[in-house]
């Protein structure tokens, strides 16, 4: 069976093998186009967990803010896990820091979104821009709209 053929048809014996070759030092004989495709996709799907965990962080941020008589230990709990879920990411991928700024922006689009269905309030309620620095976000004190 060629590379190809196990890529389409078995992922998981076409890696083993890659992995195989590669570390023995095979270079020829390994799929590069389809381990650099990869390799790519791997590096993608690393950006698209931020923007996730940003979506998850500044929804319960906007929920915390536009609905004082429901915050709960459980927000606080989410909120805080999610904090430390997006250090623990960004120090296993330090490269992602250069990609905040588009990343923000692009997971408070969705934050917004889910936070009209969740909440009912008009998208009109929440600001058109993200109101909080990623630095704000992710400190351990920042409550907004009142003290913790």
């Amino acid at each position: 069976m060629s590379n190809s053929t196990r890529y389409d048809q078995d992922f998981y014996a076409w890696a083993n093998e890659q992995a195989a070759l590669l570390r023995s030092g095979r270079l020829s004989e390994a799929d590069i186009e389809h381990v650099a495709e990869e390799i790519e996709s791997m590096g993608k799907s690393e950006k698209r967990e931020l923007v996730s965990r940003l979506t998850v962080l500044l929804l319960h941020l906007l929920k915390w803010q536009f609905q004082p008589v429901r915050r709960g230990a459980s927000w606080r709990l989410s909120i805080a896990n999610t904090r430390d879920a997006i250090a623990d990411h960004l120090a296993d991928n330090p490269s992602l820091r250069a990609e905040i700024d588009v990343s923000l922006a692009l997971a408070y689009r969705r934050a917004c979104r889910d936070a009209t269905l969740e909440t009912g309030f008009e998208r009109e309620t929440f600001p058109a821009v993200c109101p909080w620095s990623f630095e704000q976000m992710v400190a351990d004190d920042f409550w907004p709209g009142a003290a913790a």
